[in-house]
């Protein structure tokens, strides 16, 4: 058998301007104030290094997680699938207990709502304040103050609903990633849901030893899990995370269509 092609790529990454609070608004683009910082960055293919990531070393994994879910826009569907991507953040953390919230189906599309559509800039949604609101809204309140005292997580899990061809999702390994370079972002109307109170996390300001990484040509089996905050001050955490634009990418190619579910995992 041949050698593996490693597909390394480069593309422009949209950071904020350093210093810069921005303000998103998903569901109405142009209302936002993000400041972008362009600049071009070596996005480098993961799947050579895929045995060797761990969560709490780079921020993300990517798993084999293949889901008996085809229609994502059914209600009772995606709440089975909510569960799965629970089990899936169970097994990889050992966590007590996860919960999740705000599945998001995404697609560039040209039909596609301005909320659907992929994040173009590099972003960490979100931060200790929103999770604990978050915690307060999905647990009762005895519970959700008790496991707030606790060791807890924000984690992604993002899959592709079919082959990815345009706008691939690259990751930066949380490694390279320092809190001077995280600038605060509030999202209004977050999730598809104009009337949601503010959501708060973070952009990402340029910084030269970024590593940043994806999948080529990702299938609905495999899921990238990424760390988004961790309340021990001392671990991994901040993947910073965009959507990009490959260079590669053909003219015909397919909308890229993907549903992502944030889980907070409890220890």
């Amino acid at each position: 058998m041949g050698e593996a092609i490693i597909c390394d790529v480069e593309s422009v990454m949209k950071y904020v301007v350093r210093g810069e609070k921005a303000t998103f608004h998903p569901g109405d683009r142009s209302k936002s104030y993000w400041p972008v910082d362009e600049h071009r960055v070596k996005i480098r293919d993961v799947r050579p290094k895929i045995r060797e990531l761990s969560i709490e070393r780079n921020g993300f994994v990517v798993v084999d997680e293949p889901t008996c879910v085809t229609d994502f826009t059914d209600a009772a569907e995606l709440k089975r699938y909510c569960r799965q991507a629970e089990g899936v953040v169970r097994r990889l953390t050992g966590a007590d207990k996860v919960v999740s919230f705000g599945p998001m189906l995404r697609s560039n599309a040209t039909d596609a709502t301005d909320h659907n559509q992929p994040a173009f800039g590099a972003h960490v949604d979100y931060g200790e304040e929103s999770v604990a609101d978050f915690t307060r809204e999905l647990l009762p309140p005895d519970e959700a103050e008790r496991r707030l005292e606790r060791r807890h997580m924000l984690i992604n899990v993002w899959r592709p609903i079919v082959m990815v061809e345009s706008a691939p999702l690259a990751v930066c390994d949380a490694r390279t990633v320092w809190c001077e370079d995280l600038f605060d972002s509030e999202v209004v109307g977050g999730l598809g849901d104009f009337n949601r109170r503010s959501l708060w996390g973070f952009n990402l300001a340029y910084h030269p030893g970024h590593r940043w990484y994806w999948v080529p040509h990702m299938q609905p089996w495999e899921a990238l899990v990424f760390k988004l905050f961790d309340s021990d001050p001392e671990a991994i955490q901040f993947t910073a995370h965009s959507a990009f634009d490959d260079p590669n990418t053909p003219p015909d190619a397919a909308p890229r269509q993907s549903i992502e579910v944030r889980t907070i995992a409890y220890f």
